[in-house]
């Protein structure tokens, strides 16, 4: 596996991943271990921190697309900036918590920041990356984001070994630190030129991307697609413990096969995708795919033997983390190239909605289709996959026909 695989050429994208991988080892240390924190010292029940989560992601959701259009007024590398260095405090501010609504409001800001600050590095990406490399940029980001979150949460791992107040405080610490050393890295970039607003979508109108019905409905589809990473972190382990034979590690195994395989070929994927047509046919391989990944899960319940559920799981980790990466490879795709250039920000934080919608629905969702009807739950899934794969070429026909002229003269001659 050559370097150049894994670590993005120099310049805008090295900074920007190097971003990425800072405060991604502190998420991946307090994904591992705040739900811990929140139960063990703040005391809070399983119910208060669900509820609590829930209601963050769905105003995550809807502040995402004013903070992007805040990106768009003000320029991305300030608000990424801002966005980092307030997140850095939510994280912080749960230290200090010990009563129910100022966890609530912790946790609020949190996410709120979280969909803010996601939406402005997009718009970052964009401004600084020449749109034929966005899309293999926004690879090298991802395999970075695993390699961070593996890195973090092995740290974290230890903070649950020690299992006391002070292992766990230092670790939403380190994650808190980790977002200010990221604000700093980003400070390094260059501010990305300002871009005019094309004749046919004038400045002047507000959240444009709110009255752009072809790329709500491509966002609708992205955001069904997104449901395998509830299935993924929530549904499987579930699956797994209660459903099959396979020993209790299995879960470990299968999370760090999807992490090593992102790192791994997550840009070789990506450089099969050159263009929007390329995209749309890689979104519809992925629901194939996807839908392949579910029988495949399904089928593990079946034998009395341990060692036979161990391997289907392992086969379908395989087909599920090769449609991840080439729904990733068309999706990043898709939502920088039907965005107008000057409107990065507020159309980069409705798109990326759908990570926070599928973080709020899909775990209810999930848990309800496949641990409650079995095998018939994961071809439901799976056919949700499927349609919302088939779905997306006619729905970016659709999007790409109704772009500005000057949209579609300026783009990219690819594929």
């Amino acid at each position: 596996m050559r370097v150049s695989r894994i670590v993005p050429p120099p310049g805008p994208p090295r900074t920007l991943a190097l971003a990425q991988l800072t405060n991604s080892v502190g998420d991946g240390a307090y994904y591992v271990c705040s739900v811990l924190y929140f139960s063990r010292v703040i005391g809070l029940s399983p119910t208060q921190i669900g509820a609590a989560l829930t209601i963050g992601w769905a105003l995550g959701a809807v502040v995402g697309v004013p903070l992007g259009h805040l990106a768009d007024r003000r320029g991305p590398r300030g608000i990424a900036i801002l966005m980092s260095l307030a997140t850095g405090a939510a994280i912080a501010s749960l230290l200090f918590v010990r009563t129910y609504p100022a966890f609530l409001a912790a946790v609020c800001l949190y996410t709120c920041c979280q969909c803010g600050l996601a939406a402005a590095r997009q718009a970052l990406l964009a401004g600084l990356v020449e749109p034929a490399r966005r899309t293999e940029t926004r690879a090298y980001l991802q395999s970075t984001v695993n390699a961070g979150l593996a890195l973090g949460a092995a740290l974290g791992g230890i903070a649950l070994q020690l299992d006391n107040e002070a292992a766990y405080l230092t670790a939403l610490v380190m994650d808190a630190v980790t977002f200010v050393l990221a604000a700093w890295v980003l400070g390094r970039l260059p501010a990305p030129a300002k871009q005019l607003p094309s004749a046919d979508r004038p400045a002047g109108r507000a959240l444009t991307v709110l009255r752009d019905r072809p790329y709500a409905l491509v966002s609708l589809l992205n955001m069904v697609m997104l449901l395998y990473m509830p299935l993924l972190s929530v549904v499987l382990p579930l699956w797994i413990v209660q459903r099959t034979g396979a020993p209790g590690w299995t879960v470990s195994a299968l999370l760090v096969l999807n992490t090593l395989s992102v790192v791994l070929f997550q840009v070789r994927m990506a450089a099969r995708v050159t263009g929007l047509r390329s995209a749309a046919r890689a979104v519809r391989q992925a629901g194939i795919v996807l839908l392949l990944a579910c029988g495949c899960f399904a089928v593990s319940a079946a034998g009395t033997s341990a060692w036979l559920p161990v391997l289907v799981l392992l086969l379908a980790a395989c087909v599920q983390v090769f449609g991840e990466m080439l729904l990733g490879s068309g999706s990043w795709e898709i939502g920088f190239a039907l965005a107008p250039a000057d409107k990065q920000g507020q159309y980069q934080g409705f798109y990326g909605a759908g990570t926070a919608v599928a973080r709020l629905i899909g775990p209810l969702l999930l848990t309800t289709l496949i641990l409650s009807w079995g095998t018939g739950g994961w071809l439901v899934v799976g056919a949700l996959f499927l349609a919302a794969g088939l779905a997306m070429e006619p729905a970016v026909r659709w999007a790409e026909a109704q772009r500005p002229s000057e949209m579609r003269e300026s783009a990219p001659v690819r594929d």
